[in-house]
């Protein structure tokens, strides 16, 4: 990892965050970009940045073009050429379809699909001239099921998947590698009320680790944890009913779950209508 250049969009916080440190610590040279400015810098500072600005803190609004344009100009001005871009910003909102308030569904596609593809378009071509280069996609588990009470989320990430397939297909042979990285429920405020099923809880270094994994040996599919990734292909080849009985018993129920809706109002209203940290 030593000397790698690693951008990290809404990394000031959860899973970004931890994903920061594990790559700084692994030797690379990190920049954190978030909506907070000063979030990214206060974590820059809290992860430990280096003699001679190695470790970055930035201000990133994934949702918009110039600034997007400007935190990767920085980075290869005060770091070099970007070597990986980790996309991680995400935003969820959770409960019945029907009532979902419109804001909300737009702002997770703004986040979490057009904030990818942005991010994709603006490196990518970059990558490409110098033969090499690595977009990680934090997706989710939700990119191959979709759980109840999550239909626009689930849909974002469902909407990254086929995105990152048909660019990866696109960028065949060219030394530029994309892959995703979908972890299921992980111990963030974006799932705070929300179900795992019968599996635990992730933490955030356990998909940092997964990440630090992906970067030093680049493949398509990650899932965290691994069986996830077994219970998916398993699903695809059972028939329709024996597939949803499955789903039941697997694939948490939110609506369920979420018996009081209070515990997210503050995180969901934040991130609908306010211009705050995502990750």
């Amino acid at each position: 990892m030593t000397g790698r250049v690693i951008a990290v969009t809404g990394a000031g916080r959860g899973i970004g965050r931890a994903v920061a440190a594990r790559l700084a610590a692994a030797g690379a040279a990190v920049a954190i970009g978030d909506l907070d400015a000063e979030l990214a810098v206060e974590t820059a500072g809290a992860i430990g940045a280096r003699p001679g600005g190695r470790l970055l803190g930035l201000s990133l609004d994934v949702t918009d073009t110039p600034s997007f344009e400007d935190f990767l100009r920085t980075v290869e001005t005060q770091l070099g050429p970007i070597d990986v871009l980790i996309n991680n910003a995400g935003i969820m909102w959770v409960g019945p379809f029907e009532e979902e308030p419109e804001e909300a569904a737009l702002r997770q596609f703004d986040v979490n699909v057009h904030g990818v593809l942005r991010g994709m378009k603006l490196v990518i071509p970059g990558m490409r001239k110098r033969g090499r280069g690595h977009v990680v996609n934090i997706a989710s588990a939700a990119s191959k099921v979709a759980p109840a009470g999550e239909a626009t989320y689930a849909a974002t990430k469902h909407a990254i998947h086929g995105y990152s397939t048909a660019v990866r297909a696109e960028l065949r042979g060219t030394g530029v590698h994309v892959s995703l990285v979908m972890p299921g429920v992980v111990d963030t405020e974006l799932a705070v009320g929300t179900a795992t099923g019968p599996t635990r809880r992730l933490t955030t270094d356990q998909v940092a680790d997964a990440v630090l994994d992906v970067v030093l040996r680049p493949r398509f599919e990650v899932f965290v944890p691994r069986q996830v990734a077994a219970l998916t292909r398993l699903a695809a080849l059972l028939p329709g009913r024996a597939r949803d009985a499955l789903h039941h018993l697997l694939v948490p129920d939110q609506l369920a779950a979420l018996s009081d809706r209070s515990v997210r109002a503050a995180y969901e209203q934040r991130t609908r209508t306010a211009r705050l940290p995502e990750g």
